[in-house]
């Protein structure tokens, strides 16, 4: 409640931010040849970079910015996550959308408050933690609370793990349960992170019009043909900071050898 009195329904519609609207357009009525592409900045350069290049929305990948500052992938003190997703999101002008790793142990309200005070407009949330799946009926419990929490005004990517973790015996059916259970949590678009190529016209078929989010990997299928496939959106990781690492490698040698 405000200061004067209970937020209207209309009120409450109108406070959506614009940028989650905006996100959650970009992913709508896509051609089957021109999935969204989200490349994943790792702080405020790397943002600013993508952002000059013309792409619409910006995706931070957890690991990337684990690595810009200096963790394991995993290991960043919540604080320091957030505090480099809002310096990334007070870089640019476009949506961003922040990998939040699991959740950090935070309440569905907590963790909604702690993004809407980084600016980022979209979540991505993964479904194992340290390595171990977690109970899908469970973590779409916890999902819809996410979903209450934030009403229309974020933008929910569920990463599915079945591909990603050992011993699930059969990867695309878990891959697909799972997705339905959070696409009904109210999950704008599912994440079967690592699914082989060959899986996703089966996911997507079976998803209907649920967004479904792609890892490009260098040596993987183009961005049309991920599309072709299936993907709604495409996504690397920390991909873009390891192909900008080697380059910055080749750099540095390049200098020592000048300076022999």
């Amino acid at each position: 409640m405000n200061a004067s009195g209970p937020v209207s329904s209309e009120a409450a519609s109108a406070s959506v931010p614009k940028d989650a609207e905006v996100l959650r357009a970009l992913h709508r009525d896509r051609a089957a040849d021109d999935p969204l592409v989200l490349p994943g900045p790792w702080d405020a350069a790397s943002a600013r970079t993508f952002e000059a290049a013309g792409f619409p929305a910006l995706a931070t990948p957890s690991a990337a910015v684990a690595a810009s500052l200096g963790h394991e992938d995993g290991a960043t003190p919540p604080d320091e996550m957030f505090a480099a997703v809002a310096r990334i999101v007070r870089a640019v002008s476009v949506p961003v959308t922040a990998d939040l790793e699991g959740g950090y142990g935070l309440s569905a309200a907590e963790l909604v408050e702690r993004v809407r005070e980084t600016g980022a407009v979209g979540v991505n949330l993964e479904d194992s933690d340290a390595g171990v799946l977690k109970d899908p009926g469970a973590h779409a419990e916890w999902l819809a609370e996410v979903r209450a929490a934030a009403g229309p005004g974020l933008f929910v990517n569920a990463r599915v793990d079945a591909y990603l973790r050992e011993g699930v015996a059969d990867p695309a059916g878990e891959a697909l349960a799972r997705a339905r259970l959070y696409a009904a949590a109210g999950a704008d678009c599912v994440y079967p992170i690592k699914a082989p190529p060959a899986d996703l016209p089966g996911l997507r078929a079976a998803l209907g019009d649920l967004p479904v989010n792609a890892l490009s990997l260098p040596d993987g299928p183009s961005f049309a043909e991920l599309g072709r496939l299936g993907a709604t959106r495409v996504t690397f990781g920390p991909g873009l900071l390891l192909r900008s690492l080697h380059g910055l490698a080749e750099l540095a040698a390049g200098l020592r050898a000048r300076a022999q």
